[in-house]
């Protein structure tokens, strides 16, 4: 063989072992980021306390190598029709049964998937303990009583105050038809203002020594800071049902607890598309979860002052390398639904 057949057979070698390198190279990238050259258009809700799981999941999707960009902060009819119609890809702040009235807007083109957190996320109405001991308050009609409404008027016109929820929430709809239902509109006065906004002011009454009444959920800050059993109770409700009635509540004036509200699973919710052309994420979404006692307690972080956006990219950060084994199985689980 002559030294120039010699020397191109070489290059011709060495070029066949840099494309199977090569090859081998991005198939490896391919598997560990199925998103690489993708992008999630992601949402989160307009209540803070479901920031921490949406950021979570926005650095999980990265891992993957999607491209999330900015995340959009919308109320829940914007978000139920815009994920319906594919203008938004997904959010993990679905909360059901009480986003039930926004199927209709979502139903034809996205899907309810997985769970953030399975049960255990509870709703309804709290009173302060001292005042529901001194009044006898137990249940929601109570504040059709005089004294007590005038003990609860902070405005001065003539009606109970009860942090409520701000429009556009799905709390808020409950909340109205439990007062017309029970005929309370003339004795409670549903504050909608911003909710993280009127429960300072509800706690700065509450240290005052003052009587509040207020609307809350689970996993939240406000059952952080003002416990229930110690601080609060929770109160029942005359048109609460079996499904509606929760056994072992704790801080609630009887067991099992009337609470009137059914508890929630946080879910998330994805355009049916979406879904369809993105496996690994699909699969994520079926199999992580956040335990609601890391939601509490990054809940309340942000209530003693870390609240701002770098906080809670750490936050979501320091978790998912703190649950690290947990984390990597769903990873490897997503990765595999993409080859």
């Amino acid at each position: 063989m002559n030294a120039v057949k010699f020397l191109s057979r070489l290059a011709l070698g060495a070029a066949a072992a840099f494309a199977i390198t090569s090859t081998a190279i991005t198939s490896d990238v391919a598997a560990q980021e199925p998103g690489e050259g993708k992008s999630v258009s992601m949402a989160r809700a307009t209540w803070d306390t479901g920031w921490f799981q949406a950021e979570i999941y926005k650095q999980l999707f990265e891992k993957l190598g999607y491209d999330v960009g900015q995340v959009r902060t919308l109320d829940n009819p914007p978000f139920y029709q815009a994920v319906g119609q594919g203008d938004i890809d997904l959010w993990v702040n679905g909360w059901f049964p009480l986003h039930d009235t926004y199927r209709d807007a979502f139903e034809e083109g996205a899907s309810i998937i997985g769970y953030v957190a399975k049960g255990g996320a509870l709703q309804g109405y709290l009173v302060d303990k001292k005042s529901a001991e001194e009044y006898g308050i137990t249940n929601i009609m109570d504040f059709t009583k005089p004294e007590i409404k005038e003990a609860f008027d902070a405005n001065g016109d003539g009606k109970a105050d009860l942090v409520a929820c701000p429009p556009g929430w799905g709390c808020e709809k409950k909340i109205a038809n439990d007062l017309d239902e029970l005929e309370l509109r003339d004795h409670i006065n549903p504050i909608k203002a911003g909710y993280s906004s009127s429960m300072a002011d509800a706690l700065g009454r509450f240290r005052q020594g003052d009587p509040i009444l207020f609307y809350t959920w689970t996993p939240n800050w406000t059952v952080g800071i003002l416990q229930p059993g110690k601080d609060v109770v929770w109160i029942e409700m005359p048109n609460a049902t079996e499904e509606t009635t929760v056994a072992g509540v704790e801080g609630c004036v009887n067991d099992p607890c009337a609470l009137g509200w059914k508890a929630n699973d946080i879910r998330p919710v994805a355009n049916d598309e979406f879904l369809n052309n993105n496996p690994a994420v699909k699969t994520l979404l079926e199999e992580a979860r956040i335990p609601l006692d890391d939601i509490f307690a990054q809940n309340a972080k942000m209530n003693q002052g870390e609240d701002s956006p770098e906080d809670i990219q750490r936050h979501a950060s320091e978790w998912i390398e703190n649950n690290s084994d947990l984390v990597d199985g769903w990873m490897k689980k997503a990765r595999e639904a993409a080859m």
